[in-house]
């Protein structure tokens, strides 16, 4: 893939009006969900689960593409078709997940390095051939108590940029995730400053590294207050404090920005994504890569009834792609979470 096929695929990957579909929960955290709603997680069972959201009818109206684990880009639906196959007839574009999880940064307690770049660029050369488009990288930044420190963010932008590097020279666009997580009490004000400065040691590193940014999309966390913190702040706020640290920390050329939403409930997700594309016009796309705020009512619903469940749960998740693709182009409105079926 040359320079323009990645950004034309980047261009898609942020159609208006479409986000990203994310269904690459390593096989430990699926467990943990299926867990939860009391049904075994086996490779069959993860099939059923994530066939069933990637066949539901229509879905490719809100959902430009999906992130599938290592597992699921080797699967098929119940007809034999291989997933990446049956998406890209469907329009929806193959994604994989290529880090290999958060370890703990030797030296710097309480702080986070992804790993995984050892052998990756066989593993991109791979995924190619299973049909993928795009891969997916997440750094973790923890606010707490003296951290994050400079080495922590030095550490996970430059393995973020030599990842973004492997993937360009392999035809895949590249999703950066730098995700300063919600966890903790701190304020807005604190967000806003370590996302600013995990983003600038992020871009730094991807100028360094030679990326073609506008082959390249960010997913971004939102700057909100600490899950645990007193008077967290509202809608408007999160989303002005959002907009106006992408606007000072990430550079106009970029593809496009779509954001996960790192444990925020299914409607404060897209009232947040909402707002922000309601305040003018911006460089770039920002649109949604949301993974527990598309899936858990539709988890829900497939879960009372694994067979019999099945167009249930996808109308939920339609719903919920359908409500956060209205809220990407700045047009979602709170009555729309009631239907009428």
């Amino acid at each position: 893939m040359n320079n323009e096929e990645l950004i034309r695929t980047a261009s898609v990957m942020v159609t208006e009006g479409k986000g990203i579909l994310a269904i690459d929960e390593s096989t430990g955290t699926c467990t943990k969900r299926f867990d939860a709603v009391g049904v075994e997680s086996t490779a069959e069972s993860r099939r059923v689960y994530r066939g069933m959201l990637l066949t539901t009818p229509g879905l490719s109206e809100h959902i430009s593409g999906a992130i599938l684990f290592d597992e699921t880009i080797r699967q098929a639906t119940d007809d034999g078709e291989p997933f990446t196959e049956f998406m890209a007839d469907a329009g929806i574009l193959p994604g994989i997940k290529v880090d290999l999880g958060t370890h703990s940064l030797a030296g710097f307690d309480g702080e986070k390095i992804t790993e995984g770049l050892d052998g990756l660029r066989g593993r991109l050369e791979e995924y190619r051939g299973l049909g993928a488009r795009f891969a997916k990288w997440r750094a973790v930044i923890t606010i707490g108590d003296g951290i994050p420190t400079g080495t922590c963010l030095y550490s996970n932008a430059h393995a973020l940029a030599r990842y973004a590097a492997l993937c360009q020279e392999a035809g895949l666009v590249p999703i950066v995730e730098p995700e300063v997580l919600m966890n903790g009490d701190h304020r807005l004000q604190e967000c806003y400053e370590i996302t600013e400065a995990t983003l600038r040691a992020v871009f730094n590193q991807l100028y360094e590294q030679n990326i073609l940014l506008e082959g390249t999309i960010l997913k971004a966390s939102m700057v909100t207050s600490g899950s645990n913190a007193e008077n967290r702040a509202g809608v408007d706020e999160v989303a002005k404090a959002t907009v106006i640290c992408l606007l000072n920390a990430v550079p106009a050329a970029l593809g496009g920005v779509v954001f996960l939403s790192g444990g925020q409930g299914d409607v404060e997700a897209t009232e947040h994504l909402d707002a922000m594309n309601r305040l003018g016009d911006l460089p770039w796309p920002l649109s949604f890569s949301y993974g527990r705020a598309l899936q858990t009512p539709a988890l829900a619903a497939w879960a009372e009834d694994p067979s019999g469940n099945i167009a249930v749960a996808q109308r939920e998740l339609a719903h919920r792609a359908r409500l956060n693709g209205l809220a990407a182009s700045g047009k979602y409105e709170a009555s729309m979470e009631q239907r009428h079926e």
